[in-house]
């Protein structure tokens, strides 16, 4: 038996996984965020631990058996936030999150240092935790002063866990200290900063042990001594392990409220000129890219509000229209974007209404839309060298029919549809947890799911789009130009 822990930022997920990879049972324990400020994201970090404990007393109420057989619990996580920590290994501050953007002075003035993205292939964005650290050592200097050490958020919990600070390589990727090319720390963007790698965690790959869980813990979960704790990996990696999302070549595409293209490589190739992700991946000798858009999902859940329909209504309605590309544009910026402008005043908009136009149409357009912007992290991927041949389709968004072929028709590639089941972050943690506990080979244990249906690009829609596609990029360009003057 194995388990996995999700670290997210609405909740602490659990799941007990057997040796046939069934999910035996998972619970969830609440999380709550605060934003003090507009621009601030906290979280108190020792509720993750409460949490955790919740959920973990969850699974030995209802499976006390199969606790005491379980051999190894992997992590996964929410990435990019900034937790400090102080000689006792308890939390100074809450933990300034991943959607924490107070500190985009001190990342614009990181990112205008070239060294930055010539050693850590990426933009250092916003989010990223280098940038808030600094800005608590330019604004909380006590804080900064009595910091023993930095952590992401699995990693604090892991610290709970087996007494040891240790972080694995894809989501150190996303700190803005990480040589991703080299899978180590970079000393002297440490030191721009204020740290020495005496403040950072031991490095391991997602794969490997990082430690064991604490006696004392597993007594009371129900656990049996020497339980192998893995090193784990940032959220959308360890997703990509429990979808098999493994090999080069192999990507998803998720329709979330946030979207990311998610394509693996076995070689370092950032593009960070297109604000490409370019990040380890959470086993060795692999790297992952990925284009992100900030509303995808989040943009039809933004007009089922407005409009006071459901998005499934919304969808059907839409299908009812002909399937053509929709004379009505919409651009998916609600709150920004990421791939490929690294914009965040960008605001979203709808061209091209008229009198004639109504739900359907703009839900229509709210799908092609979003499929354009992944078009455009596609692009952006390209750019850096990497083709994909198909991609696999998951979150929310993917339960549409009509989403699905215009993703394919906009992508020109065909689109898989994975069967029922639950196969994100925390179960590619728990498979993570299995490799670390011992011996078995990657191709045995992360394996992808069944593929129920798989969407075809239509070559004449995928002409169609192409060419729409080709007339929405520009509007970008319009639409900044007003909100930069707005």
């Amino acid at each position: 038996m194995y388990i996995g822990i999700d670290l997210g930022t609405s909740g602490v997920k659990v799941v007990l996984v057997d040796g046939d990879q069934q999910i035996v049972a998972s619970h969830t324990a609440p999380l709550k965020a605060s934003y003090p400020q507009s621009g601030w994201a906290e979280q108190n970090a020792e509720d993750w631990l409460t949490a955790t404990n919740a959920a973990m007393e969850g699974l030995a109420a209802t499976n006390p058996n199969e606790m005491g057989a379980v051999r190894g619990i992997g992590l996964s996580g929410q990435q990019h936030g900034a937790t400090f920590v102080a000689d006792d290994d308890s939390a100074l501050r809450p933990c300034m999150l991943w959607n924490d953007t107070r500190s985009h002075v001190q990342a614009a003035r990181m990112d205008s240092d070239p060294k930055f993205r010539d050693r850590i292939g990426n933009i250092v964005f916003p989010g990223f935790t280098a940038p808030k650290v600094q800005w608590v050592r330019e604004h909380e200097p006590d804080v900064f002063e009595r910091t023993r050490m930095v952590l992401l958020p699995k990693d604090f919990l892991r610290l709970w866990l087996t007494g040891e600070a240790v972080s694995d390589m894809s989501d150190a990727s996303g700190t803005g200290w990480l040589n991703v090319a080299k899978r180590d720390w970079e000393e002297e963007l440490l030191a721009d900063t204020g740290l020495s790698l005496d403040h950072m965690p031991r490095l391991v790959e997602g794969s490997e042990a990082s430690g064991q869980l604490r006696d004392a813990l597993a007594g009371g979960w129900g656990l049996p001594k020497g339980v192998i704790v893995a090193g784990g990996g940032g959220d959308n990696a360890a997703s990509a392990v429990g979808q098999g999302i493994v090999a080069p070549g192999s990507a998803f595409v998720s329709l979330g409220t946030s979207g990311v293209l998610f394509a693996v490589n076995d070689s370092y190739k950032p593009n960070a000129a297109s604000a490409v992700h370019t990040f380890c991946h959470a086993l060795p000798d692999t790297w992952h890219q990925m284009g992100v858009i900030l509303s995808a999902a989040g943009s039809m859940d933004w007009l089922s509000g407005v409009l006071n329909q459901s998005a499934s209504d919304l969808s059907d309605e839409a299908s009812a229209l002909p399937n053509v590309p929709s004379t009505v544009h919409f651009l998916p910026y609600l709150s920004g974007e990421r791939t490929p402008h690294n914009d965040a005043a960008i605001r979203g908009a709808f061209v091209g209404l008229g009198v004639e136009h109504g739900a359907a149409d703009m839900a229509r357009a709210v799908m092609e839309g979003v499929a354009f912007a992944f078009r455009d992290n596609l692009e952006a991927l390209k750019q850096a060298g990497t083709d994909l041949d198909r991609v696999v389709a998951v979150g929310g968004g993917s339960k549409s029919p009509l989403w699905l072929e215009i993703m394919a028709a906009s992508l020109d590639l065909p689109v898989d549809l994975p069967g029922d089941g639950d196969y994100g972050g925390a179960f590619g943690a728990a498979r993570l947890g299995r490799l670390a506990a011992g011996g078995e080979a990657l191709s045995d244990i992360a394996t992808p799911p069944p593929i129920v249906r798989t969407v075809e690009p239509d070559a004449d829609m995928a002409k169609a789009y192409g060419q729409a596609y080709e007339r929405w990029k520009p509007l970008y360009s319009a639409v900044s130009s007003v909100t930069a003057q707005s």
